[in-house]
């Protein structure tokens, strides 16, 4: 449930009303009432279904259990679109660019080859033609129903069988090899909008009249995603195609299944990469003379970090999310040990290591991953990860400042009457269309001042000591330590999760006739310890999940397949 702070207009004395604002419009918000006690679960109306894009994640995955991980994917990925804090909901907000259908084909072909190669082929076709220059219609069509399966994630209709069987004839024909025509065939399955996007459709809810729900295989395809990060497997087809996902013990079964499977962490990994902006990374800057401690390895290893702190302690301890937030466990490489000033024994690889109180540090918000993301080339920013604190972990928006903010006070570092930024901040805090959003990012941001840039500790700035001291809507604390205790007592925490959790599962935000469901997921949240795996499999086994309330916008394109399976 996501609250907008503040909204930004042209009108600056409004920024300025609505951001001081934000005490009352977050203590309504997150007020214990609204997390009530939840009545057994409700029936959900759904949302509408979506035409959801591959993430670039979820395309090498798909491709990888396909066709094998050795096959390299070769065209670029273009800069995924974030909507709503989440690249996993800007997924069915972006379309496809020409420089993108231009990608795709380019790894389409180069795929294909591989596959119909004289050295793969075997693996990949259940059949073979007597000669290689005979076309053989029928093993041709046995490859094109197998593979369209996978990659459509359904069984083709007649016609798209058809449509692809004359590519593949079409190709024959024309390089007189029978290989050559299926990689013509499969070319054109691999860049189809049917691969590339996922097309939900749905279908009467049998269960419930007057009620509509994802079709066998749509639900199929949710499920594995939200899962595995990866399209179905033979085993979860075969139940789609078999109409068990409509039953609550064989969809438990199918869900446990995967949630066992390894393919579970790194649908882990991909979420906790994508709330925390980590694909900022192939941007992130520092300057060499500031930070020379700073290089690529850095970078890989402090966000490899924090998602191997997440997976280690909600998967493999199963760990409460808020101690996401408190805990000085965390893994190390040799190269992190010098920037956290630690000795780490491992010369090669990974090490848990455990920060002493003296360090500063305690929670995923004082490792370098985030500190350094959420810092300019050269300096901290109270601000900017105050306004990511916000953002990221409350689900709470924050604008960006106006075009014409002078921002000469806070950039001047060498000014001795303004040494550290709190002095700086304090200053530009007099200007009135400022101090309505800094009221909300820098009492949180300047606790977090002990940590540079780059995220190495220190207690003086200019030779000047450090005030860490910080607020989250009226808590005082003191320091990452504070920050991270009142993240664990702020009830919108784990509410923000779940909310993103959710809005990355389905691809869209929570609608009205969702709400019900969404209270329901954080109070079988709060009764389960925050425990993540247990909320998952909540949402995953849940009824809600598949329930689809039609947009008469896309009714026509959600509707243009029919699996047999779903035929009433």
């Amino acid at each position: 449930m996501k609250h907008t702070v503040c909204t930004i207009t042209n009108s600056r004395p409004l920024i300025q009303v609505r951001c001081l604002a934000v005490l009352l419009v977050v203590t309504l918000a997150t007020a214990p009432e609204s997390l009530a006690r939840a009545e057994p679960e409700l029936n959900s109306a759904g949302g509408p279904p979506k035409v959801r894009r591959l993430t670039e994640a979820q395309y090498r995955a798909t491709i990888a259990d396909i066709f094998g991980p050795n096959i390299a994917v070769v065209g670029r990925f273009e800069r995924a679109l974030r909507s709503d804090g989440l690249i996993a909901v800007g997924t069915s907000e972006a379309g496809l660019s020409p420089f993108s259908i231009e990608q795709y084909n380019i790894s389409a072909r180069n795929i294909a080859s591989v596959v119909m190669s004289q050295e793969r082929r075997d693996a990949f076709l259940s059949c073979h033609p007597a000669a290689a220059d005979t076309f053989d219609k029928t093993c041709a069509r046995r490859f094109i129903g197998e593979y369209g399966l996978r990659l459509f994630r359904r069984p083709l209709s007649d016609a798209e069988i058809d449509l692809f069987l004359s590519l593949a004839e079409a190709g024959h024909d024309k390089l007189g090899n029978f290989y050559s025509g299926l990689q013509f065939a499969l070319t054109g399955m691999l860049v189809a909008p049917d691969f590339l996007l996922r097309i939900e459709r749905f279908m009467p809810d049998s269960a419930r009249p007057g009620s509509f729900r994802l079709d066998n295989y749509s639900s199929a395809t949710r499920l594995s995603y939200f899962l595995t990060g990866s399209a179905p497997d033979a085993e979860l087809l075969a139940a789609a195609a078999a109409g068990q996902l409509s039953n609550n013990v064989e969809l438990a079964k199918q869900v446990d299944r995967l949630m066992a499977s390894p393919r579970f962490e790194t649908a882990i990994r991909d979420f906790f990469a994508d709330m925390l902006y980590f694909n900022l990374f192939a941007d992130l800057a520092k300057d060499s003379e500031i930070y020379p401690a700073f290089n690529s390895a850095v970078a890989a290893d402090s966000r490899e970090q924090t998602v191997r702190t997440i997976t280690h302690h909600l998967l493999e301890s199963g760990g409460d999310y808020r101690e996401l937030f408190t805990t000085r466990s965390a893994p190390l490489t040799r190269s992190l040990g010098i920037l956290y000033r630690m000795p780490v024994a491992t010369r090669h690889g990974w090490s848990m290591g455990e920060f002493s109180e003296s360090s500063g540090r305690a929670g995923i918000q004082s490792q370098v991953s985030f500190l350094a993301l959420h810092s300019h080339p050269g300096r901290s920013s109270p601000t900017l990860r105050g306004k990511a604190i916000r953002e990221i972990f409350l689900c709470q928006h924050v604008p960006d400042p106006p075009a014409d903010v002078d921002f000469t006070g806070i950039n001047d570092i060498a000014n001795p009457e303004r040494p550290t930024a709190r002095d700086r901040l304090e200053a530009h805090g007099t200007n009135p269309a400022c101090v309505g959003c800094h009221t909300l990012m820098d009492p949180l941001g300047l606790t977090l001042e002990n940590f540079d840039g780059l995220g190495v500790f220190r207690t003086r700035e200019n030779g000047a000591e450090i005030n860490v001291s910080g607020s989250l809507d009226g808590t005082e604390f003191v320091a990452a330590a504070g920050l991270g205790q009142a993240l664990y007592d702020y009830p919108q925490t784990t509410s923000c999760l779940v909310d993103k959790l959710y809005r990355s599962a389905v691809g869209g935000s929570i609608s009205s006739s969702e709400r019900p469901f969404f209270k329901y997921l954080n109070q079988v949240f709060a009764d389960n310890g925050y425990r993540l795996p247990e909320l998952i499999r909540t949402i995953a086994t849940s009824p809600g999940f598949y329930t689809i309330t039609p947009d008469p916008q896309h009714q026509e394109l959600t509707n243009a397949y029919v699996a047999p399976g779903d035929r009433s």
